[in-house]
């Protein structure tokens, strides 16, 4: 049994044995302001990690499905401009900076546990789409012409494995950490370039990984507010 078989499994025996329980369900959404990072080998030459900040454009929205206070389930949809930036690329101290990006979209499931009206701790799995690549190359700090943007590019692979974790405070800030595991490019792609066939990712591994912050992803206002009134529970 694969990962994603085990998470819609998992899934669907939580919401079978809910059946019978009262089940709150609301939608969610917010933006995500992302410092990503990458772990990379290229062919054995291991480039500077720069952080690469991405606070837009990045939405998120999800479908709650809360089966009481202190458990529920989340699943939903994002788009996500993600991706990451290596300086001294090909050799140490070679002066040559790259910054690599996708936007994704992205179909994320996941579970939350903790006092849902109030701090909680969330995780699940995520599988992206990417549908637009860009690269860019500076050379001792000058932006060179080669740029690359295109439409559902053959250098990344059809789709990303993620997996993410992270924590809901009150009044709406949450922090979250994702990892991938498929690697960012397709090191079977090959281009020609002047009569030769070339494969410009071949070994190069890199598994990008962020830390990131949001606000209200999990809150719905009406909800929210209209049982904090009830309760003494809420903040």
């Amino acid at each position: 049994m694969n990962f994603r078989t085990f998470v819609a499994v998992l899934i669907t025996s939580l919401m079978t044995s809910g059946l019978n329980a009262q089940i709150r369900s609301y939608t969610t959404s917010g933006g995500e302001i992302i410092f990503s990072f990458a772990d990379i080998d290229n062919n054995g030459i291991n480039p500077d990690n720069i952080v690469r900040f991405s606070p837009v454009f990045n939405l998120q929205v999800y479908g709650n499905f809360d089966f009481n206070k202190y458990f529920g389930l989340i699943a939903g949809g994002s788009i996500r401009n993600v991706g990451f930036i290596n300086g001294n690329t090909n050799a140490d101290n070679s002066g040559i900076k790259k910054k690599y990006r996708n936007y994704n979209f992205g179909i994320p499931v996941g579970i939350k546990i903790g006092n849902l009206n109030k701090l909680f701790f969330y995780g699940g799995y995520e599988i992206e789409f990417p549908f637009h690549y860009k690269e860019k190359t500076f050379v001792n700090g000058t932006k060179q012409d080669a740029k690359i943007s295109t439409w559902f590019s053959s250098r990344t692979p059809s789709f990303y494995n993620t997996v993410f974790a992270g924590i809901q405070f009150p009044y709406g800030l949450s922090f979250k950490f994702k990892y991938y595991f498929t690697s960012f490019f397709n090191e079977d792609y090959a281009e020609t370039i002047g009569g030769e066939t070339v494969m410009p990712y071949k070994g190069y591994k890199a598994n990008v990984f962020y830390f990131s912050l949001s606000y209200a992803l999990f809150q719905n206002n009406k909800v929210y507010y209209k049982e904090a009134k009830k309760s003494s529970d809420f903040y």
